[in-house]
């Protein structure tokens, strides 16, 4: 004969089991609405499986959609452009992850735009998601959470920085030659620790707003700028069904 203790467990296993089939699959879709070729790529936080084996070309014009883990994940998503193949290498002017296509895990150059995400989390199974110009910026990037519960916002940067990017953050192609590929940020243009929020001032305290980040700030505010900037700017939405990535929105 069963014991309580045994009936506990068999009802808590069915129980997990039974919410584990019911969290809903979440898609994950990257669109390309730039008038040219994006490598998308993928970084998972340490820990976390590396999806689509982490980048991957995406034509103007086009989408791809993959599902996620059904289990926590966490990481982010950022756009490389002016990639090409070059004396037998290939590389891309911005966000590039050591010449490969499929960077498996690997980080990307900055500056660029990032989606950060985290997945399935918390009681009622929250995505919580956001777009980062800390590390400067490449590419208009949003984030469109479709079917959630809660707080869903649209987030992102629809702006094109580049026409507009300070000369002191500009990144450009041809060795500096050539046209605008990116706007930096405070910290990779300068590298103080006032701008990088380092050691003294790797705090929420001590970690403030600059002129450059305030630049990113006013075109895009619903993105974060700067290190310690608003950890409201990351919204939780309840089981969304889909969270679409779309480059220049």
């Amino acid at each position: 004969m069963a014991t309580a203790t045994q009936l506990f467990s068999r009802v808590l296993l069915i129980s997990c089991t039974l919410f584990h089939v019911a969290r809903p699959e979440l898609i994950i879709t990257l669109v390309n609405n730039c008038p040219f070729t994006v490598y998308p790529a993928i970084q998972p936080n340490a820990g976390h499986p590396v999806l689509e084996k982490g980048g991957f070309p995406l034509q103007t014009l086009t989408h791809r959609s993959f599902r996620a883990p059904d289990q926590h994940w966490s990481g982010r998503i950022w756009g490389r452009t002016g990639c090409a193949h070059s004396n037998g290498k290939f590389h891309c002017a911005t966000g590039d992850c050591g010449n490969r296509i499929e960077c498996n895990g690997l980080g990307g150059a900055t500056p660029s735009t990032l989606a950060q995400f985290t997945l399935h989390h918390g009681h009622k199974d929250f995505s919580s998601y956001g777009v980062s110009l800390v590390d400067g910026f490449n590419l208009p990037m949003t984030v469109t959470p479709h079917e959630g519960k809660g707080v869903c916002p649209v987030v992102g940067c629809k702006a094109d920085l580049l026409a507009t990017c300070p000369e002191k953050l500009q990144l450009r192609s041809m060795g500096g030659h050539g046209h605008v590929v990116g706007c930096k940020s405070g910290c990779e243009a300068f590298g103080t620790d006032e701008l990088c929020c380092r050691n003294h001032y790797n705090s929420p305290q001590t970690c403030r707003a600059s002129t450059f980040s305030d630049f990113f700030k006013h075109a895009c505010p619903a993105t974060s700028t700067y290190a310690h900037d608003s950890p409201s700017l990351m919204h939780e939405c309840s089981s969304p069904r889909e969270l679409k990535v779309i480059f220049c929105h």
